[in-house]
Protein backbone atom coordinates (compact mmCIF):
# COMPACT_ATOMS: atom_id res chain seq x y z
CA UNK A 1 0.00 0.00 0.00
CA UNK A 2 2.65 2.27 0.94
CA UNK A 3 4.69 1.62 -2.53
CA UNK A 4 1.21 2.47 -4.30
CA UNK A 5 1.02 5.52 -2.33
CA UNK A 6 4.49 6.62 -3.30
CA UNK A 7 3.85 5.89 -6.99
CA UNK A 8 1.08 8.12 -6.89
CA UNK A 9 2.81 10.80 -5.54
CA UNK A 10 5.42 10.61 -8.14
CA UNK A 11 3.10 10.53 -10.83
CA UNK A 12 1.61 13.20 -9.57
CA UNK A 13 4.58 15.10 -9.55
CA UNK A 14 5.25 14.58 -12.90
CA UNK A 15 1.80 15.52 -14.48
CA UNK A 16 1.37 19.11 -14.32
CA UNK A 17 -1.45 20.16 -11.76
CA UNK A 18 -4.74 21.79 -13.66
CA UNK A 19 -5.45 24.29 -11.07
CA UNK A 20 -2.09 25.99 -10.85
CA UNK A 21 -2.69 26.35 -14.80
CA UNK A 22 -6.51 27.34 -14.33
CA UNK A 23 -4.88 29.88 -12.03
CA UNK A 24 -2.37 31.11 -14.53
CA UNK A 25 -4.26 31.20 -17.70
CA UNK A 26 -7.09 32.82 -14.73
CA UNK A 27 -9.64 30.21 -14.88
CA UNK A 28 -10.67 27.18 -13.25
CA UNK A 29 -10.46 23.61 -15.12
CA UNK A 30 -13.45 21.93 -16.55
CA UNK A 31 -15.65 20.21 -13.56
CA UNK A 32 -18.85 19.03 -12.18
CA UNK A 33 -18.66 17.99 -8.65
CA UNK A 34 -21.81 17.85 -8.21
CA UNK A 35 -22.30 15.58 -11.14
CA UNK A 36 -19.62 13.37 -9.99
CA UNK A 37 -21.31 13.04 -6.12
CA UNK A 38 -24.52 12.07 -8.36
CA UNK A 39 -22.86 9.50 -10.50
CA UNK A 40 -21.29 8.23 -7.50
CA UNK A 41 -24.29 8.20 -5.08
CA UNK A 42 -26.40 6.34 -7.87
CA UNK A 43 -23.86 3.66 -7.94
CA UNK A 44 -24.54 3.39 -4.29
CA UNK A 45 -28.05 2.51 -4.71
CA UNK A 46 -29.17 2.07 -7.90
CA UNK A 47 -28.11 -1.31 -9.22
CA UNK A 48 -29.20 -0.62 -12.31
CA UNK A 49 -26.87 1.87 -12.99
CA UNK A 50 -23.27 0.16 -12.96
CA UNK A 51 -22.62 -1.58 -15.84
CA UNK A 52 -23.53 1.36 -17.98
CA UNK A 53 -20.97 4.03 -15.79
CA UNK A 54 -18.57 1.36 -15.84
CA UNK A 55 -18.46 1.01 -19.58
CA UNK A 56 -18.04 4.32 -19.78
CA UNK A 57 -16.46 5.93 -16.97
CA UNK A 58 -12.94 5.75 -16.55
CA UNK A 59 -11.12 7.19 -12.74
CA UNK A 60 -9.78 10.00 -15.00
CA UNK A 61 -12.93 11.32 -15.52
CA UNK A 62 -13.35 12.55 -12.31
CA UNK A 63 -11.83 15.88 -10.98
CA UNK A 64 -11.54 15.59 -7.36
CA UNK A 65 -8.78 13.00 -6.55
CA UNK A 66 -11.44 11.79 -3.63
CA UNK A 67 -14.42 10.96 -5.71
CA UNK A 68 -11.67 8.98 -7.98
CA UNK A 69 -10.46 6.81 -5.22
CA UNK A 70 -14.09 6.14 -4.28
CA UNK A 71 -14.79 4.95 -8.35
CA UNK A 72 -11.94 3.09 -8.26
CA UNK A 73 -12.91 1.12 -5.23
CA UNK A 74 -16.11 0.75 -6.42
CA UNK A 75 -14.30 -0.75 -10.34
CA UNK A 76 -12.55 -2.86 -8.12
CA UNK A 77 -15.63 -4.24 -6.66
CA UNK A 78 -17.43 -4.97 -9.81
CA UNK A 79 -14.76 -7.08 -11.66
CA UNK A 80 -15.02 -8.61 -8.33
CA UNK A 81 -18.61 -9.03 -8.91
CA UNK A 82 -19.32 -8.30 -5.42
CA UNK A 83 -22.66 -5.72 -4.65
CA UNK A 84 -21.92 -2.10 -4.38
CA UNK A 85 -23.36 0.01 -1.15
CA UNK A 86 -22.12 1.64 1.45
CA UNK A 87 -20.74 -1.20 3.51
CA UNK A 88 -19.03 -3.18 1.01
CA UNK A 89 -17.08 0.44 -0.78
CA UNK A 90 -15.93 1.69 2.66
CA UNK A 91 -14.67 -1.99 3.35
CA UNK A 92 -12.53 -1.65 -0.42
CA UNK A 93 -11.67 1.53 0.29
CA UNK A 94 -10.62 0.80 4.21
CA UNK A 95 -8.33 -2.16 2.48
CA UNK A 96 -6.99 0.06 -0.12
CA UNK A 97 -5.96 2.51 2.86
CA UNK A 98 -7.79 5.21 1.20
CA UNK A 99 -11.16 5.60 3.28
CA UNK A 100 -9.86 8.13 5.79
CA UNK A 101 -8.35 10.00 2.72
CA UNK A 102 -12.32 10.23 1.63
CA UNK A 103 -14.02 11.24 5.02
CA UNK A 104 -14.63 8.08 5.78
CA UNK A 105 -18.35 6.29 6.03
CA UNK A 106 -19.29 9.37 6.46
CA UNK A 107 -18.91 10.35 2.85
CA UNK A 108 -20.29 7.53 1.14
CA UNK A 109 -23.39 8.32 3.16
CA UNK A 110 -23.73 11.87 1.81
CA UNK A 111 -23.20 10.74 -1.01
CA UNK A 112 -25.91 8.30 -1.03
CA UNK A 113 -28.32 11.10 -0.49
CA UNK A 114 -27.22 13.65 -3.19
CA UNK A 115 -28.34 10.67 -6.12
CA UNK A 116 -29.89 12.90 -8.69
CA UNK A 117 -32.80 10.74 -11.18
CA UNK A 118 -31.48 7.35 -12.13
CA UNK A 119 -32.87 8.17 -15.24
CA UNK A 120 -30.53 10.82 -16.06
CA UNK A 121 -27.12 8.95 -15.53
CA UNK A 122 -26.69 8.89 -18.85
CA UNK A 123 -26.31 13.03 -19.46
CA UNK A 124 -24.25 12.81 -15.96
CA UNK A 125 -21.67 10.65 -18.05
CA UNK A 126 -21.85 12.72 -20.62
CA UNK A 127 -20.91 15.83 -18.91
CA UNK A 128 -18.37 14.15 -17.02
CA UNK A 129 -16.66 12.42 -20.60
CA UNK A 130 -16.67 15.91 -22.05
CA UNK A 131 -15.14 17.82 -18.74
CA UNK A 132 -12.39 15.30 -19.11
CA UNK A 133 -11.79 15.51 -22.68
CA UNK A 134 -11.19 19.22 -21.79
CA UNK A 135 -8.89 18.82 -19.32
CA UNK A 136 -7.09 15.91 -21.10
CA UNK A 137 -6.77 19.00 -23.77
CA UNK A 138 -5.24 21.55 -21.48
CA UNK A 139 -2.73 19.17 -20.14
CA UNK A 140 -1.36 17.85 -23.89
CA UNK A 141 -1.47 21.29 -24.73
CA UNK A 142 0.71 22.64 -21.59
CA UNK A 143 3.05 19.50 -22.21
CA UNK A 144 3.46 20.65 -25.92
CA UNK A 145 3.81 23.95 -24.50
CA UNK A 146 6.25 22.87 -22.25
CA UNK A 147 8.19 20.94 -24.70
CA UNK A 148 8.27 23.79 -27.41
CA UNK A 149 10.31 26.15 -25.24
CA UNK A 150 12.74 23.61 -25.20
CA UNK A 151 15.58 23.99 -27.52
CA UNK A 152 17.18 20.67 -27.18
CA UNK A 153 14.10 19.16 -28.67
CA UNK A 154 14.18 18.07 -32.33
CA UNK A 155 11.12 19.62 -34.00
CA UNK A 156 10.19 16.23 -35.90
CA UNK A 157 10.40 14.45 -32.26
CA UNK A 158 8.17 17.90 -31.09
CA UNK A 159 5.17 17.58 -33.86
CA UNK A 160 4.91 13.38 -33.43
CA UNK A 161 4.69 14.13 -29.48
CA UNK A 162 2.25 16.89 -30.00
CA UNK A 163 -0.27 14.53 -32.40
CA UNK A 164 0.11 11.50 -30.28
CA UNK A 165 -1.05 13.65 -27.18
CA UNK A 166 -3.88 15.52 -28.90
CA UNK A 167 -5.14 12.34 -30.75
CA UNK A 168 -4.83 9.97 -27.69
CA UNK A 169 -6.82 12.87 -25.12
CA UNK A 170 -9.49 12.46 -27.76
CA UNK A 171 -9.42 8.72 -28.43
CA UNK A 172 -9.39 7.63 -24.85
CA UNK A 173 -12.32 8.92 -24.67
CA UNK A 174 -14.68 7.72 -27.62
CA UNK A 175 -16.32 4.53 -27.50
CA UNK A 176 -18.36 3.31 -30.48
CA UNK A 177 -21.99 2.12 -29.25
CA UNK A 178 -22.67 -1.64 -30.13
CA UNK A 179 -25.28 -1.92 -32.53
CA UNK A 180 -28.33 -4.66 -32.83
CA UNK A 181 -28.25 -7.39 -35.54
CA UNK A 182 -31.64 -6.18 -36.82
CA UNK A 183 -30.05 -3.27 -37.89
CA UNK A 184 -26.30 -4.58 -38.97
CA UNK A 185 -28.45 -7.07 -41.23
CA UNK A 186 -30.58 -4.33 -42.85
CA UNK A 187 -27.59 -2.53 -43.73
CA UNK A 188 -25.84 -5.12 -44.95
CA UNK A 189 -29.00 -6.28 -47.35
CA UNK A 190 -29.16 -2.37 -48.42
CA UNK A 191 -25.48 -2.55 -49.56
CA UNK A 192 -25.65 -6.12 -51.04
CA UNK A 193 -28.67 -4.33 -52.93
CA UNK A 194 -26.54 -1.68 -54.37
CA UNK A 195 -23.94 -3.68 -55.35
CA UNK A 196 -26.45 -5.93 -57.10
CA UNK A 197 -27.39 -2.71 -58.90
CA UNK A 198 -24.09 -1.29 -59.90
CA UNK A 199 -22.01 -3.21 -62.67
CA UNK A 200 -18.50 -3.48 -61.89
CA UNK A 201 -16.06 -3.99 -59.07
CA UNK A 202 -16.96 -2.76 -55.42
CA UNK A 203 -13.87 -1.47 -54.55
CA UNK A 204 -11.02 0.53 -56.14
CA UNK A 205 -9.85 -1.59 -59.60
CA UNK A 206 -6.62 -2.87 -60.00
CA UNK A 207 -6.63 -2.07 -63.40
CA UNK A 208 -5.99 -6.13 -63.72
CA UNK A 209 -8.67 -7.90 -64.82
CA UNK A 210 -7.80 -11.28 -63.33
CA UNK A 211 -6.91 -9.75 -60.27
CA UNK A 212 -9.82 -7.71 -60.34
CA UNK A 213 -11.77 -11.16 -60.27
CA UNK A 214 -10.62 -12.65 -56.94
CA UNK A 215 -10.54 -9.53 -55.55
CA UNK A 216 -13.53 -7.68 -56.72
CA UNK A 217 -11.13 -4.87 -56.48
CA UNK A 218 -9.50 -3.14 -52.75
CA UNK A 219 -12.02 -2.99 -50.71
CA UNK A 220 -12.76 0.07 -48.26
CA UNK A 221 -11.06 -0.57 -44.95
CA UNK A 222 -8.44 -2.77 -45.80
CA UNK A 223 -4.89 -2.98 -45.17
CA UNK A 224 -2.86 -4.77 -48.25
CA UNK A 225 0.51 -5.88 -48.16
CA UNK A 226 2.26 -5.96 -50.93
CA UNK A 227 5.88 -7.88 -49.87
CA UNK A 228 8.51 -9.30 -52.14
CA UNK A 229 12.42 -9.04 -51.99
CA UNK A 230 14.41 -6.33 -52.80
CA UNK A 231 14.54 -5.16 -56.57
CA UNK A 232 11.38 -7.67 -57.39
CA UNK A 233 9.20 -4.84 -59.08
CA UNK A 234 7.29 -3.60 -55.49
CA UNK A 235 7.50 0.03 -56.22
CA UNK A 236 6.54 -0.94 -60.47
CA UNK A 237 3.72 -3.11 -60.07
CA UNK A 238 2.33 -0.35 -56.85
CA UNK A 239 3.03 2.08 -59.31
CA UNK A 240 1.42 -0.08 -61.89
CA UNK A 241 -2.03 0.06 -59.41
CA UNK A 242 -1.99 3.69 -58.26
CA UNK A 243 -1.65 4.78 -61.90
CA UNK A 244 -4.16 3.06 -63.43
CA UNK A 245 -6.93 3.45 -60.75
CA UNK A 246 -6.65 7.25 -61.11
CA UNK A 247 -5.90 7.70 -64.89
CA UNK A 248 -7.68 4.85 -66.10
CA UNK A 249 -10.71 4.87 -63.43
CA UNK A 250 -9.96 8.90 -62.18
CA UNK A 251 -10.14 7.56 -58.84
CA UNK A 252 -8.15 10.00 -56.53
CA UNK A 253 -4.67 8.18 -55.20
CA UNK A 254 -2.32 9.13 -52.38
CA UNK A 255 1.21 7.63 -52.64
CA UNK A 256 3.51 8.49 -49.61
CA UNK A 257 7.13 7.44 -50.80
CA UNK A 258 9.41 7.24 -47.83
CA UNK A 259 12.38 5.55 -50.07
CA UNK A 260 12.26 7.55 -53.36
CA UNK A 261 11.82 11.45 -54.38
CA UNK A 262 8.83 12.20 -56.37
CA UNK A 263 10.16 13.20 -59.28
CA UNK A 264 11.81 9.61 -59.79
CA UNK A 265 8.58 7.96 -59.32
CA UNK A 266 6.92 10.49 -62.19
CA UNK A 267 9.87 9.29 -63.96
CA UNK A 268 9.03 5.85 -63.56
CA UNK A 269 5.60 6.40 -64.83
CA UNK A 270 6.28 8.49 -67.93
CA UNK A 271 8.43 5.28 -68.76
CA UNK A 272 5.54 3.01 -68.33
CA UNK A 273 3.04 5.72 -70.26
CA UNK A 274 4.64 6.36 -72.91
CA UNK A 275 6.85 3.43 -73.85
CA UNK A 276 10.53 5.34 -74.42
CA UNK A 277 13.31 3.89 -72.64
CA UNK A 278 13.91 4.83 -69.05
CA UNK A 279 17.97 5.79 -70.34
CA UNK A 280 16.00 8.29 -72.65
CA UNK A 281 13.57 9.45 -69.88
CA UNK A 282 16.71 9.65 -67.29
CA UNK A 283 18.73 12.03 -69.97
CA UNK A 284 21.49 9.37 -70.85
CA UNK A 285 20.22 8.99 -74.03
CA UNK A 286 19.14 12.10 -76.32
CA UNK A 287 15.30 12.41 -76.65
CA UNK A 288 14.86 12.59 -80.55
CA UNK A 289 11.68 14.89 -81.94
CA UNK A 290 9.51 12.92 -82.47
CA UNK A 291 9.91 11.32 -79.00
CA UNK A 292 9.39 15.09 -77.34
CA UNK A 293 6.17 15.31 -79.36
CA UNK A 294 5.30 11.53 -77.91
CA UNK A 295 6.03 12.31 -74.50
CA UNK A 296 3.78 15.64 -74.53
CA UNK A 297 1.03 13.66 -75.88
CA UNK A 298 1.36 10.70 -74.30
CA UNK A 299 1.63 12.39 -70.79
CA UNK A 300 -1.83 14.38 -70.54
CA UNK A 301 -3.72 11.85 -69.10
CA UNK A 302 -1.29 11.13 -66.63
CA UNK A 303 -0.66 15.11 -65.70
CA UNK A 304 -4.27 15.70 -65.33
CA UNK A 305 -5.07 12.62 -63.60
CA UNK A 306 -6.22 13.33 -59.36
CA UNK A 307 -2.93 11.52 -58.27
CA UNK A 308 -0.45 13.12 -54.83
CA UNK A 309 2.64 12.37 -54.00
CA UNK A 310 4.30 12.97 -50.58
CA UNK A 311 7.76 11.72 -50.42
CA UNK A 312 8.21 12.58 -46.66
CA UNK A 313 11.07 10.66 -45.42
CA UNK A 314 11.04 8.99 -42.40
CA UNK A 315 7.61 9.72 -42.16
CA UNK A 316 5.89 9.61 -38.48
CA UNK A 317 3.01 7.60 -38.86
CA UNK A 318 1.49 9.81 -36.93
CA UNK A 319 2.13 12.52 -39.39
CA UNK A 320 0.72 10.20 -41.73
CA UNK A 321 -2.39 9.56 -40.24
CA UNK A 322 -2.86 13.44 -39.77
CA UNK A 323 -2.22 14.15 -44.27
CA UNK A 324 -4.31 10.61 -44.80
CA UNK A 325 -7.63 12.02 -43.25
CA UNK A 326 -6.79 15.85 -44.76
CA UNK A 327 -6.41 13.91 -47.88
CA UNK A 328 -9.42 12.13 -48.18
CA UNK A 329 -11.51 14.84 -46.53
CA UNK A 330 -10.35 17.53 -49.13
CA UNK A 331 -9.05 15.49 -52.27
CA UNK A 332 -11.49 12.75 -52.11
CA UNK A 333 -8.75 10.14 -51.78
CA UNK A 334 -10.35 6.72 -52.59
CA UNK A 335 -6.97 4.39 -52.17
CA UNK A 336 -3.48 5.33 -49.83
CA UNK A 337 -0.02 3.56 -51.43
CA UNK A 338 2.82 3.47 -48.90
CA UNK A 339 6.24 3.06 -49.91
CA UNK A 340 7.34 0.90 -47.52
CA UNK A 341 6.14 0.51 -43.93
CA UNK A 342 9.54 -0.27 -42.39
CA UNK A 343 10.55 3.00 -43.41
CA UNK A 344 8.29 4.88 -41.34
CA UNK A 345 8.72 6.04 -37.69
CA UNK A 346 6.35 4.61 -35.24
CA UNK A 347 5.70 6.35 -31.67
CA UNK A 348 8.66 8.12 -29.93
CA UNK A 349 8.52 6.13 -26.77
CA UNK A 350 9.05 2.99 -28.20
CA UNK A 351 12.41 3.47 -31.06
CA UNK A 352 14.93 0.90 -30.31
CA UNK A 353 12.10 -1.72 -29.28
CA UNK A 354 12.16 -2.48 -33.13
CA UNK A 355 9.32 -5.51 -33.21
CA UNK A 356 6.83 -3.02 -31.05
CA UNK A 357 7.66 -0.40 -33.41
CA UNK A 358 6.71 -1.96 -36.14
CA UNK A 359 3.75 -3.04 -34.54
CA UNK A 360 2.46 -0.09 -33.73
CA UNK A 361 2.93 1.40 -37.26
CA UNK A 362 1.20 -1.69 -39.02
CA UNK A 363 -2.08 -1.24 -36.35
CA UNK A 364 -2.04 2.46 -36.78
CA UNK A 365 -2.28 2.00 -40.88
CA UNK A 366 -5.08 -1.13 -40.11
CA UNK A 367 -7.06 1.86 -37.95
CA UNK A 368 -6.76 4.49 -40.52
CA UNK A 369 -7.61 2.72 -43.33
CA UNK A 370 -10.87 1.09 -40.88
CA UNK A 371 -11.41 5.01 -39.87
CA UNK A 372 -11.41 6.52 -43.47
CA UNK A 373 -13.21 3.77 -44.67
CA UNK A 374 -10.38 3.39 -47.94
CA UNK A 375 -8.19 0.38 -48.68
CA UNK A 376 -4.22 1.42 -48.60
CA UNK A 377 -1.57 -0.73 -49.89
CA UNK A 378 1.53 -0.88 -47.76
CA UNK A 379 4.56 -2.37 -48.98
CA UNK A 380 7.16 -4.22 -47.00
CA UNK A 381 10.38 -6.34 -47.29
CA UNK A 382 10.67 -9.96 -46.85
CA UNK A 383 13.31 -11.76 -45.46
CA UNK A 384 16.03 -13.90 -46.88
CA UNK A 385 14.16 -17.01 -45.51
CA UNK A 386 12.88 -17.72 -49.27
CA UNK A 387 15.85 -17.18 -50.28
CA UNK A 388 17.58 -20.01 -48.54
CA UNK A 389 14.94 -22.68 -48.80
CA UNK A 390 15.76 -25.59 -51.37
CA UNK A 391 14.43 -27.89 -53.28
CA UNK A 392 11.85 -25.67 -55.38
CA UNK A 393 10.12 -24.18 -51.89
CA UNK A 394 11.43 -20.73 -52.22
CA UNK A 395 8.01 -19.78 -52.46
CA UNK A 396 7.58 -16.25 -50.09
CA UNK A 397 5.34 -17.42 -47.57
CA UNK A 398 3.44 -15.93 -44.44
CA UNK A 399 6.71 -16.13 -41.84
CA UNK A 400 8.64 -14.07 -44.29
CA UNK A 401 7.22 -11.02 -43.39
CA UNK A 402 9.98 -9.08 -41.73
CA UNK A 403 10.56 -7.55 -38.24
CA UNK A 404 7.35 -7.96 -36.40
CA UNK A 405 4.35 -10.90 -36.77
CA UNK A 406 1.82 -8.14 -36.06
CA UNK A 407 1.86 -7.36 -39.81
CA UNK A 408 0.85 -10.46 -40.73
CA UNK A 409 -2.25 -10.26 -37.96
CA UNK A 410 -2.62 -6.63 -38.63
CA UNK A 411 -3.13 -7.63 -42.81
CA UNK A 412 -6.56 -8.05 -44.84
CA UNK A 413 -4.65 -9.47 -47.08
CA UNK A 414 -1.16 -10.11 -47.93
CA UNK A 415 0.32 -10.30 -51.12
CA UNK A 416 3.46 -11.49 -52.79
CA UNK A 417 5.49 -10.88 -55.83
CA UNK A 418 7.59 -13.77 -56.93
CA UNK A 419 9.96 -13.86 -60.19
CA UNK A 420 11.12 -17.57 -60.47
CA UNK A 421 13.86 -15.88 -63.46
CA UNK A 422 15.35 -13.02 -60.96
CA UNK A 423 16.30 -15.38 -58.79
CA UNK A 424 17.90 -17.49 -61.12
CA UNK A 425 15.49 -20.25 -61.00
CA UNK A 426 14.76 -20.73 -64.31
CA UNK A 427 16.99 -20.63 -67.61
CA UNK A 428 14.31 -21.00 -69.92
CA UNK A 429 13.34 -17.67 -72.09
CA UNK A 430 10.19 -18.28 -72.15
CA UNK A 431 10.16 -17.16 -68.14
CA UNK A 432 11.69 -14.06 -68.78
CA UNK A 433 9.74 -11.37 -67.30
CA UNK A 434 6.88 -14.09 -65.72
CA UNK A 435 5.44 -13.15 -62.06
CA UNK A 436 3.16 -14.72 -60.15
CA UNK A 437 1.16 -12.69 -57.93
CA UNK A 438 0.73 -14.66 -54.68
CA UNK A 439 -2.16 -13.73 -52.64
CA UNK A 440 -1.14 -15.29 -49.22
CA UNK A 441 -3.73 -13.78 -47.18
CA UNK A 442 -7.49 -12.94 -47.84
CA UNK A 443 -9.57 -12.41 -45.04
CA UNK A 444 -12.48 -11.84 -46.86
CA UNK A 445 -11.91 -14.05 -50.02
CA UNK A 446 -9.95 -16.47 -51.81
CA UNK A 447 -6.08 -17.01 -52.00
CA UNK A 448 -5.04 -17.53 -55.38
CA UNK A 449 -2.19 -17.34 -57.72
CA UNK A 450 -2.49 -14.93 -60.61
CA UNK A 451 -0.04 -15.14 -63.43
CA UNK A 452 1.65 -12.00 -64.76
CA UNK A 453 4.62 -10.69 -66.83
CA UNK A 454 7.21 -8.11 -66.17
CA UNK A 455 8.03 -5.86 -69.04
CA UNK A 456 11.42 -4.36 -67.71
CA UNK A 457 11.46 -2.22 -70.61
CA UNK A 458 8.56 -1.00 -69.65
CA UNK A 459 8.33 -0.56 -66.09
CA UNK A 460 5.17 -2.18 -65.99
CA UNK A 461 3.18 -5.45 -64.92
CA UNK A 462 0.82 -7.00 -67.58
CA UNK A 463 -1.72 -9.65 -67.30
CA UNK A 464 0.00 -13.21 -69.01
CA UNK A 465 -3.23 -12.96 -71.41
CA UNK A 466 -2.32 -9.68 -72.30
CA UNK A 467 0.68 -10.58 -72.77
CA UNK A 468 0.28 -13.18 -75.55
CA UNK A 469 -1.99 -11.55 -77.02
CA UNK A 470 0.60 -8.03 -77.29
CA UNK A 471 2.90 -10.58 -78.39
CA UNK A 472 1.15 -11.93 -81.24
CA UNK A 473 -0.18 -8.22 -82.53
CA UNK A 474 4.06 -7.26 -82.44
CA UNK A 475 4.86 -10.38 -84.24
CA UNK A 476 2.22 -9.68 -86.98
CA UNK A 477 3.28 -5.71 -86.75
CA UNK A 478 7.02 -6.45 -87.24
CA UNK A 479 6.50 -8.31 -90.34
CA UNK A 480 4.70 -5.23 -92.07
CA UNK A 481 6.98 -2.77 -90.72
CA UNK A 482 9.54 -3.35 -93.24
CA UNK A 483 6.66 -1.77 -95.66
CA UNK A 484 6.12 1.66 -94.12
CA UNK A 485 8.74 2.02 -91.56
CA UNK A 486 10.11 5.62 -91.93
CA UNK A 487 5.93 6.31 -92.00
CA UNK A 488 4.84 7.14 -88.33
CA UNK A 489 8.04 9.11 -87.78
CA UNK A 490 8.79 10.93 -90.81
CA UNK A 491 5.05 12.74 -90.59
CA UNK A 492 5.93 14.18 -86.97
CA UNK A 493 2.21 13.25 -86.62
CA UNK A 494 0.09 12.30 -83.38
CA UNK A 495 1.36 9.52 -81.51
CA UNK A 496 -0.90 8.86 -79.05
CA UNK A 497 -2.12 6.61 -81.55
CA UNK A 498 0.67 4.20 -81.58
CA UNK A 499 -0.60 1.15 -79.49
CA UNK A 500 3.20 0.00 -79.36
CA UNK A 501 4.42 2.80 -76.81
CA UNK A 502 1.02 2.41 -74.66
Amino acid sequence: MAEDSRKRSRRKADEPNLDTLGLEMGNKPPQALDVEEAVLGALLIEPNCIDEAMDELTPGCFYSEKHRMIFEAMRSLSNEHVALDILSVSQKLKTQGNLEVVGGSVALVQLSQKIGAAAHIEFYIRILKQKCIQRELITASYDILKTSYDESVNVDDLIDMAQTKLFAAIQNNVKKDVEEIGKVINDAMADIQRLQDSSGLSGVPSGFPSLDKITLGWQASDLIILAARPSMGKTAFVLNLARNAAVDFNMPVAIFSLEMPAIQLAKRMMVSETGLSADKIKGGIKLEPHEWVQLEVQLKRLAKAPMYIDDTPSLPVMEFRSKVKKLVKQKGVRLVVVDYLQLMQGPAELRGMREQEVAAISRTLKATAKEMNIPIIALSQLSRQSENRQGGKNRPQLSDLRESGSIEQDADMVIFIHRADYQGLSDNPDDIGRTQIIIAKHRNGAIADVDMRFRANEVRFVDEQESLVSQAGMMSYESNMNDDFSEPFASGGDFSSNTDFM
